[in-house]
C-alpha cells in the first residue's frame, strides 16, 4: 500500500486511468501530478474498501438524470441499454458515497458489479438527497404508525435500496412498498434479488413468478414493470398487485416527473390525488433554469437527450407549490436543499460529514443545493402535518433589495484566461498581473503555473507575455492565494493551496519592471524571490485576504480570515510589517468578528473594510465591518446598510469615492444572481444592478473569479470565474468582461 501525497491510501490491482475515473476535473489533475514515480500502475484504496472503477472519458452524469426509466414515455423504445447503463452509473456513485461514510447502506453494493471512488462534491450531492428522502419517509412512517396497514409507492425507483434498509431495522411493520419502473429495469433487479443470497433473506424468500406487469412480489415488497405515461395500465397493474387507495400511502418521485411531458405528469399528479384519500406525494428535482448555473444544468442534459421538461413551467418552489395545490392536494410545503440541509440536518452531523474527505468547492455545492427542492404534498387529515417547515433563518429587511438597474456587460476578446480560484491586481495604471488558478491549458484541466499580463492601449487590451526568473523559487500553480501590489515595481503572493491538504505554499516577492507600457517589448520579466519567513500560522491558509493599512505612519499588511487544512474557518489576524517582513501584535479593539473565509477586503482611509465571506455554520455572511485606525492600534466597528445587503461569499470588491462595490458571489437568499452592489460608506445607503449579458454567447459565473477596477474609466475588468458545476461539467468563462459603472457611480 501506498500514501498519496494528499493522505489517500492506494492498493493494488487497477489502472491509472481506471483511477480517474468519477472525478472532478481539478481532482483528476491533482491525481496525475500526485503520481508516485516507480511504484508502477496501482488502484485506488481508501482505508479497508477496495475501489473498482469503471472505465470512463465522459464525467459521470448526475443522479437526477440517471433513474428516468419509468418516467420518459419514450425511453424504453429509444434505448433500454442506455437507461439501464445510467442506471448503473448512478447506483456506483450512491455505493461510493456509502462506502466513505456519507450515508449508512449496506444493500447497495449487491447492485453494483464494479465500483468506482466518485469526487467530494458528487458525494455531497447525493448525501444531502439521500437524507432529505429518508427524513420525509421516515416522517411518513412515523405519522402513520397506529394504522394497521400503510404503502409505500415508489415511481422510477432503479436499483434504489429504500426498502431493504427499512425492512433490516424494522420500520416496514404493517407496510407495504410497491416499486414502479420500466419492465427491463425490474426484471434486471427481480433477478439480482433472487441470485443474490442477503437480498433474498430481506425479502424473505425469491417471490412468486412474475405476471403480467409484476416483475417480483413477496408479502411486502411489489416490482412493476408499467410506464408512467399510460395511467389506465398504471391504475390496473397497481390494483392487480393489491394496492388499497383508501389506507394511508407515501408516493415518491425523485427526479421522474421533470423527464415526463408536462401534461403527463400534472395528469399523474392530479390522478393521485383524485385516486387516494389518505397520501403524501414526495418529490426530488431540478428549478431554477434562468441562472447561468440553470443554463449549463439544462445543457447537459439536453447533450444526454433527456430534456428537463417541467422547469420552463415550474421553474421555483411556489411554481411548484402552486402546481400540486391546483390538482387536487389539500397542502404542500417545498424549499430547496440549502434550506434543507440548514435546517434538517444537526449540526454533529454536518460536522461528521465535513471530515470524511478534503472537501474544498463550496460554492458549486451551494449553487447545486439552490437548483434542486424536495418536496411534500399532502391530503388526509393523518397526513396534514407537513415534514418540511424550514427552520433556516429567513434573511429579513426593512426594505426588501432594491434593483437600481441594470449595466450592460461587454466581452474582451483575450484568450488564455479560463480559470478560477486565480487572483488578478493592478500593479500599474492600466496593467493587470493574473496569478495562479485550476483552467484550462493546451486542452486539458489543469493547476496553471503561468502568469498573465494585460495592459490597455488606448480602449483595447493586449496581452504580454510573461518570463518568470525564479532565482532558485518556483511559481507552484497555487489556488485561492492572495496578490497585493505593495510599490510601483512589487507585489506580494500569501498563501493558497495546492490541495485541501497541501496549504504550506508561504510567501512569494513577485518583482517587476518599474514602468510597462503598451509599446514595450512583448515579453515581461517577473522575478520571483523568498523573503525570510514570517509567521507560519499566518501563511499556512487560504480563501483569506490581505490588506495595506497604515498604523502609526507605517505599513502593514493585515492578513485575516481564510481556512486551512485543519481548520474550515480561520477568524484571526496577522499585522506583517511590510519593511521588517515579520508579525507584529497591534492591539485590536472592539467586538470580534465571526470568522470567515471566501470574504472580500478593500484598503479604505487607512484601515480594512471586510465584507461577507462564508462563516463556520457554512452560512453566508451579510456584515460589513471596518477595521478603523486608533491612536494606538485598530478598533472593530460594523457598518450598517440600508437595506441590509443580501449575505454573499465568493465575491470580490472594491472602494471607489467613499463607495464600497461588492461584485458577483454566491448567496442563497434570492432567486436572482449576484450582479454589483454598491454602497454608500458615509450614508450606508445600498443599490443593487443587474449585469445584462444578453451580448455574452456563454452563461458568465462570477464566483471564483478575479476584478480590476479602473478608477480613471470607472470600469470593471472581471477575469476568469466558474468552476466544477455538481456533475453537469466544468464550467470556466470564455473571456474577460467589462463593466462600465460610470452612470451608476454617479446616480447615488
Amino acid at each position: 500500500m501506498t500514501v498519496g501525497a494528499r493522505g489517500d491510501v492506494w492498493g493494488r490491482g487497477q489502472s491509472w486511468s481506471q483511477r480517474l475515473c468519477g472525478q472532478s476535473p481539478e481532482t483528476r489533475a491533482w491525481l496525475m501530478v500526485a503520481r508516485v514515480p516507480g511504484l508502477g500502475e496501482t488502484a485506488g484504496v481508501r482505508g479497508d474498501e477496495e475501489c473498482v472503477c469503471v472505465v470512463s472519458s465522459r464525467p459521470e452524469p448526475e443522479a437526477s438524470q440517471l433513474e428516468p426509466a419509468a418516467c420518459h414515455p419514450r425511453s424504453e423504445a429509444r434505448s433500454p441499454r442506455k437507461i439501464q447503463g445510467t442506471n448503473d452509473s448512478s447506483i456506483v456513485s450512491k455505493c461510493s458515497t456509502a462506502a466513505l461514510g456519507y450515508i449508512h447502506d449496506g444493500f447497495l453494493q449487491y447492485f453494483v458489479t464494479k465500483r468506482c471512488r466518485r469526487a467530494p462534491l458528487i458525494h455531497w450531492g447525493y448525501y444531502v438527497r439521500a437524507r432529505a428522502v429518508d427524513h420525509c419517509v421516515q416522517e411518513f412512517l412515523r405519522q402513520s404508525q397506529g394504522h394497521p396497514r400503510r404503502q409505500i409507492l415508489s415511481f422510477g425507483a432503479g436499483f434504489d435500496s429504500l426498502y431493504f434498509r427499512l425492512k433490516a431495522v424494522g420500520l416496514l411493520s404493517c407496510t407495504v412498498v410497491y416499486e414502479v419502473d420500466f419492465p427491463s429495469v425490474t426484471s434486471r433487479k427481480a433477478a439480482l434479488i433472487k441470485g443474490t443470497k442477503d437480498l433474498a433473506m430481506v425479502v424473505g424468500g425469491v417471490g412468486r413468478r412474475e405476471s403480467g406487469a409484476m416483475s417480483f412480489a413477496v408479502e411486502d415488497y411489489k416490482l412493476l414493470g408499467v410506464d408512467l405515461s399510460d395511467l389506465s395500465k398504471l391504475e390496473q397493474a397497481l390494483k392487480e398487485a393489491g394496492l388499497d387507495p383508501e389506507v394511508p400511502t407515501m408516493l415518491l418521485a425523485e427526479v421522474v416527473l421533470t423527464y415526463m411531458e408536462i401534461s403527463r405528469s400534472d395528469a399523474l399528479i392530479q390522478w393521485a390525488a383524485q385516486h387516494f384519500s389518505c397520501a403524501q406525494f414526495v418529490v426530488y428535482e431540478q428549478m431554477h433554469p434562468e441562472d447561468p448555473f440553470g443554463r449549463i444544468m439544462q445543457q447537459h442534459f439536453s447533450r444526454l437527450n433527456s430534456v428537463l421538461h417541467t422547469l420552463a413551467q415550474y421553474p421555483n418552489c411556489e411554481a411548484q407549490r402552486r402546481r400540486f395545490l391546483q390538482r387536487g392536494w389539500a397542502k404542500c410545503s417545498v424549499i430547496d436543499m440549502n434550506e434543507f440541509y440548514a435546517s434538517f440536518i444537526p449540526e454533529d452531523e454536518r460536522q461528521r460529514v465535513q471530515v470524511l474527505e478534503p472537501f474544498d468547492e463550496y460554492e458549486e455545492w451551494h449553487l447545486k443545493c439552490s437548483h434542486y427542492f424536495i418536496l411534500a404534498a399532502s391530503k388526509g387529515e393523518e397526513l396534514a402535518w407537513s415534514p418540511l417547515i424550514s427552520k433556516m433563518p429567513a434573511f429579513s429587511a426593512d426594505d426588501p433589495p432594491r434593483v437600481a438597474g441594470s449595466i450592460s456587460a461587454s466581452v474582451c476578446s483575450i484568450a488564455g484566461l479560463r480559470r478560477y480560484g486565480h487572483h488578478s491586481v493592478l500593479i500599474k495604471p492600466h496593467v493587470v498581473l493574473t496569478t495562479g488558478g485550476f483552467g484550462e491549458q493546451g486542452g486539458r484541466h489543469c493547476r496553471l503555473r503561468d502568469f498573465h499580463v494585460l495592459i490597455r492601449h488606448e480602449d483595447n487590451w493586449r496581452v504580454r507575455s510573461v518570463k518568470m526568473e525564479k532565482s532558485g523559487n518556483t511559481w507552484d500553480g497555487r489556488l485561492f492565494h492572495t496578490v497585493t501590489c505593495v510599490s510601483g515595481s512589487q507585489a506580494l503572493a500569501v498563501g493558497g493551496r495546492m490541495s485541501p491538504t497541501n496549504a504550506d505554499l508561504g510567501i512569494l516577492w513577485l518583482r517587476f519592471p518599474e514602468s510597462m507600457t503598451a509599446s514595450d517589448p512583448d515579453c515581461v520579466v517577473v522575478e520571483l524571490v523568498s523573503p525570510q519567513p514570517a509567521e507560519d500560522l499566518a501563511l499556512s491558509r487560504w480563501r483569506h485576504t490581505t490588506t495595506e493599512v497604515m498604523c502609526q505612519g507605517q505599513k502593514y499588511l493585515f492578513i485575516y480570515g481564510g481556512r486551512s487544512a485543519v481548520q474550515p474557518v480561520l477568524g484571526d489576524w496577522y499585522f506583517l510589517h511590510l519593511e521588517e517582513f515579520s508579525c507584529r501584535r497591534i492591539p485590536v479593539g472592539g467586538p470580534v468578528p465571526e470568522g470567515r473565509h471566501s470574504h472580500s477586503a478593500c484598503s479604505w482611509d487607512g484601515g480594512a473594510l471586510i465584507a461577507g465571506g462564508l462563516g463556520a455554520a457554512g452560512q453566508p455572511l451579510n456584515s460589513v465591518l471596518f477595521l478603523r485606525p486608533t491612536g494606538s492600534g485598530f478598533q472593530w466597528q460594523g457598518v450598517e446598510t440600508h437595506p441590509p445587503f443580501i449575505p454573499r461569499y465568493s465575491h470580490t470588491a472594491h472602494v471607489h469615492d467613499g463607495k464600497l462595490l461588492l461584485v458577483g458571489g454566491v448567496w442563497l437568499h434570492s432567486e436572482s444572481v449576484p450582479g454589483v452592489t454598491v454602497i454608500d460608506l458615509m450614508t450606508g445607503f445600498s443599490l443593487d444592478y443587474q449585469i445584462d449579458t444578453v451580448s455574452l454567447k456563454w452563461p458568465l459565473m462570477l464566483y471564483n473569479h478575479s476584478s480590476v477596477f479602473l478608477p480613471d474609466k470607472s470600469e470593471l475588468l472581471l477575469i476568469g470565474g466558474g468552476g466544477n458545476c455538481f456533475s453537469f461539467g466544468t464550467h470556466l468563462n470564455l473571456h474577460p468582461v467589462c463593466l462600465g459603472l460610470s452612470n451608476i457611480l454617479t446616480s447615488q
